[in-house]
Protein backbone atom coordinates (compact mmCIF):
# COMPACT_ATOMS: atom_id res chain seq x y z
CA UNK A 1 0.00 0.00 0.00
CA UNK A 2 2.81 2.41 0.84
CA UNK A 3 3.65 2.47 -2.91
CA UNK A 4 0.45 3.37 -4.21
CA UNK A 5 0.27 6.10 -1.65
CA UNK A 6 3.89 7.36 -2.83
CA UNK A 7 2.59 7.12 -6.69
CA UNK A 8 -0.29 9.25 -5.38
CA UNK A 9 2.08 12.18 -4.03
CA UNK A 10 4.29 11.89 -7.44
CA UNK A 11 0.82 12.32 -9.24
CA UNK A 12 -0.10 15.05 -7.25
CA UNK A 13 3.11 16.40 -7.15
CA UNK A 14 4.60 15.95 -10.91
CA UNK A 15 1.86 14.59 -13.32
CA UNK A 16 -1.58 16.41 -12.05
CA UNK A 17 0.27 19.87 -12.24
CA UNK A 18 1.37 19.75 -15.85
CA UNK A 19 -2.28 18.62 -16.84
CA UNK A 20 -3.87 20.52 -14.66
CA UNK A 21 -6.08 22.14 -18.23
CA UNK A 22 -6.81 18.70 -19.08
CA UNK A 23 -8.53 17.37 -16.27
CA UNK A 24 -10.49 20.81 -15.59
CA UNK A 25 -12.27 20.21 -18.92
CA UNK A 26 -12.25 16.25 -17.99
CA UNK A 27 -14.14 17.71 -14.86
CA UNK A 28 -17.44 18.85 -17.12
CA UNK A 29 -16.69 16.52 -20.28
CA UNK A 30 -16.67 12.99 -20.62
CA UNK A 31 -15.75 12.25 -24.40
CA UNK A 32 -13.75 8.62 -25.33
CA UNK A 33 -13.78 8.01 -28.59
CA UNK A 34 -12.85 4.19 -28.18
CA UNK A 35 -14.07 1.68 -26.07
CA UNK A 36 -10.99 -0.63 -25.13
CA UNK A 37 -11.84 -3.92 -24.28
CA UNK A 38 -8.46 -5.64 -22.87
CA UNK A 39 -7.42 -8.46 -19.63
CA UNK A 40 -7.58 -7.47 -16.57
CA UNK A 41 -3.76 -8.80 -16.83
CA UNK A 42 -1.72 -6.04 -14.60
CA UNK A 43 0.91 -6.40 -17.52
CA UNK A 44 -1.59 -5.24 -20.19
CA UNK A 45 -2.21 -1.07 -19.70
CA UNK A 46 -4.11 0.16 -22.66
CA UNK A 47 -3.54 3.91 -21.75
CA UNK A 48 0.36 2.73 -21.95
CA UNK A 49 -0.04 0.72 -24.92
CA UNK A 50 -2.27 3.14 -27.47
CA UNK A 51 0.10 6.28 -25.82
CA UNK A 52 -3.82 7.81 -24.91
CA UNK A 53 -4.32 10.67 -22.56
CA UNK A 54 -7.01 10.67 -19.50
CA UNK A 55 -10.77 11.06 -21.36
CA UNK A 56 -9.95 9.15 -24.70
CA UNK A 57 -10.37 5.40 -23.49
CA UNK A 58 -13.82 3.96 -21.97
CA UNK A 59 -12.37 0.67 -20.44
CA UNK A 60 -13.35 -2.52 -19.34
CA UNK A 61 -10.74 -5.00 -18.31
CA UNK A 62 -12.26 -8.56 -17.48
CA UNK A 63 -10.27 -11.77 -17.20
CA UNK A 64 -9.61 -13.26 -20.49
CA UNK A 65 -10.80 -10.08 -22.27
CA UNK A 66 -14.14 -11.62 -22.18
CA UNK A 67 -17.35 -10.03 -23.55
CA UNK A 68 -20.36 -12.27 -22.54
CA UNK A 69 -22.61 -12.42 -25.41
CA UNK A 70 -25.92 -10.42 -24.60
CA UNK A 71 -28.45 -11.71 -22.70
CA UNK A 72 -31.34 -9.17 -20.45
CA UNK A 73 -30.70 -8.16 -17.47
CA UNK A 74 -28.18 -6.53 -14.93
CA UNK A 75 -24.96 -7.28 -15.96
CA UNK A 76 -21.94 -5.13 -15.38
CA UNK A 77 -20.18 -5.68 -19.08
CA UNK A 78 -22.83 -5.27 -21.08
CA UNK A 79 -23.85 -2.38 -19.24
CA UNK A 80 -20.47 -0.48 -19.59
CA UNK A 81 -20.75 -1.49 -23.06
CA UNK A 82 -24.06 -0.01 -23.38
CA UNK A 83 -23.17 3.38 -21.27
CA UNK A 84 -19.79 3.87 -23.63
CA UNK A 85 -21.77 3.34 -27.31
CA UNK A 86 -25.61 4.30 -26.51
CA UNK A 87 -24.69 7.54 -24.01
CA UNK A 88 -21.26 8.37 -24.87
CA UNK A 89 -21.08 7.79 -28.39
CA UNK A 90 -17.79 5.95 -28.95
CA UNK A 91 -16.86 5.58 -32.39
CA UNK A 92 -14.26 2.38 -32.09
CA UNK A 93 -14.13 -0.71 -30.28
CA UNK A 94 -11.29 -3.01 -29.71
CA UNK A 95 -11.09 -5.83 -28.46
CA UNK A 96 -7.20 -6.52 -26.90
CA UNK A 97 -6.09 -10.24 -26.66
CA UNK A 98 -2.38 -10.60 -25.53
CA UNK A 99 0.61 -12.82 -25.40
CA UNK A 100 0.84 -14.93 -22.30
CA UNK A 101 -2.63 -14.98 -20.98
CA UNK A 102 -3.13 -16.79 -17.81
CA UNK A 103 -6.96 -17.51 -18.83
CA UNK A 104 -6.26 -17.92 -22.29
CA UNK A 105 -3.54 -21.34 -20.93
CA UNK A 106 -5.37 -22.24 -18.42
CA UNK A 107 -7.51 -23.00 -20.86
CA UNK A 108 -5.37 -24.16 -23.40
CA UNK A 109 -3.57 -26.77 -21.20
CA UNK A 110 -6.28 -27.80 -19.81
CA UNK A 111 -5.63 -26.54 -15.96
CA UNK A 112 -7.82 -27.88 -13.23
CA UNK A 113 -9.24 -25.06 -11.84
CA UNK A 114 -11.54 -26.86 -8.99
CA UNK A 115 -9.98 -24.23 -6.44
CA UNK A 116 -11.39 -21.04 -8.50
CA UNK A 117 -14.76 -22.09 -9.53
CA UNK A 118 -15.49 -18.23 -10.53
CA UNK A 119 -12.71 -18.04 -12.80
CA UNK A 120 -14.04 -21.78 -13.89
CA UNK A 121 -17.39 -20.51 -14.53
CA UNK A 122 -16.41 -17.26 -16.43
CA UNK A 123 -13.90 -18.82 -18.62
CA UNK A 124 -17.08 -20.49 -19.83
CA UNK A 125 -17.48 -17.47 -22.00
CA UNK A 126 -14.49 -19.04 -24.13
CA UNK A 127 -16.12 -22.35 -24.64
CA UNK A 128 -16.45 -21.00 -28.34
CA UNK A 129 -12.93 -19.46 -28.98
CA UNK A 130 -12.16 -23.38 -27.58
CA UNK A 131 -14.23 -25.31 -30.05
CA UNK A 132 -12.49 -23.32 -33.03
CA UNK A 133 -8.51 -23.84 -32.10
CA UNK A 134 -7.58 -26.81 -33.87
CA UNK A 135 -4.52 -27.41 -31.80
CA UNK A 136 -5.29 -28.06 -28.22
CA UNK A 137 -2.45 -26.58 -26.22
CA UNK A 138 -1.52 -23.89 -28.65
CA UNK A 139 -2.05 -20.63 -26.86
CA UNK A 140 -1.20 -18.39 -29.43
CA UNK A 141 -3.88 -19.43 -31.34
CA UNK A 142 -6.49 -19.88 -28.48
CA UNK A 143 -5.94 -15.60 -27.84
CA UNK A 144 -6.55 -15.00 -31.45
CA UNK A 145 -9.31 -16.91 -31.64
CA UNK A 146 -10.45 -15.86 -28.68
CA UNK A 147 -10.50 -12.40 -29.70
CA UNK A 148 -12.62 -12.70 -32.87
CA UNK A 149 -15.30 -14.68 -30.68
CA UNK A 150 -15.45 -11.70 -28.58
CA UNK A 151 -15.94 -9.90 -31.27
CA UNK A 152 -19.19 -11.26 -32.37
CA UNK A 153 -19.98 -11.45 -28.86
CA UNK A 154 -20.07 -7.76 -29.31
CA UNK A 155 -22.20 -7.71 -31.98
CA UNK A 156 -24.95 -9.68 -30.18
CA UNK A 157 -25.48 -6.51 -27.81
CA UNK A 158 -27.99 -4.20 -28.97
CA UNK A 159 -26.49 -0.91 -28.71
CA UNK A 160 -23.62 -2.18 -30.46
CA UNK A 161 -25.61 -3.94 -32.81
CA UNK A 162 -27.57 -0.55 -33.72
CA UNK A 163 -24.58 1.30 -33.57
CA UNK A 164 -22.94 -1.13 -36.87
CA UNK A 165 -26.05 -1.04 -38.13
CA UNK A 166 -26.08 2.92 -38.46
CA UNK A 167 -22.19 2.62 -39.50
CA UNK A 168 -21.40 4.65 -36.33
CA UNK A 169 -18.67 2.27 -34.71
CA UNK A 170 -16.25 -0.07 -36.07
CA UNK A 171 -15.01 -2.95 -34.42
CA UNK A 172 -11.51 -3.91 -33.90
CA UNK A 173 -9.12 -7.14 -33.00
CA UNK A 174 -5.91 -6.40 -31.50
CA UNK A 175 -3.41 -9.08 -29.92
CA UNK A 176 -0.39 -7.24 -27.36
CA UNK A 177 2.49 -9.01 -27.38
CA UNK A 178 4.11 -8.23 -23.79
CA UNK A 179 7.74 -9.34 -24.44
CA UNK A 180 7.95 -6.99 -27.72
CA UNK A 181 5.39 -4.40 -27.16
CA UNK A 182 3.97 -4.97 -30.84
CA UNK A 183 0.36 -5.06 -31.55
CA UNK A 184 -1.67 -7.20 -34.52
CA UNK A 185 -4.93 -5.96 -36.17
CA UNK A 186 -6.77 -9.31 -36.49
CA UNK A 187 -9.22 -9.84 -38.92
CA UNK A 188 -12.91 -10.60 -37.26
CA UNK A 189 -13.18 -13.24 -39.69
CA UNK A 190 -9.59 -14.50 -41.46
CA UNK A 191 -6.28 -16.04 -40.31
CA UNK A 192 -4.77 -13.15 -41.23
CA UNK A 193 -2.87 -10.65 -39.03
CA UNK A 194 -0.87 -7.48 -39.47
CA UNK A 195 0.84 -4.80 -37.36
CA UNK A 196 -1.12 -2.11 -35.92
CA UNK A 197 -0.23 0.97 -37.28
Amino acid sequence: MRDLRQGVTRFQRDVFPAKAGLFATLASRHAPHTLFIGCSDARVVPELITGSEPGELFVIRTTGNLVPAYTPGAEGVAAGIEYAVAVLGVTDIVVCGHSVCGAMTALAEGHDLTAAPAVADWLRHADASRARTAAAGDVRALVRENVRAQLANLATHPSVARALAQERVTLRGWVFDIATGGVEVLDATAEAASPAV
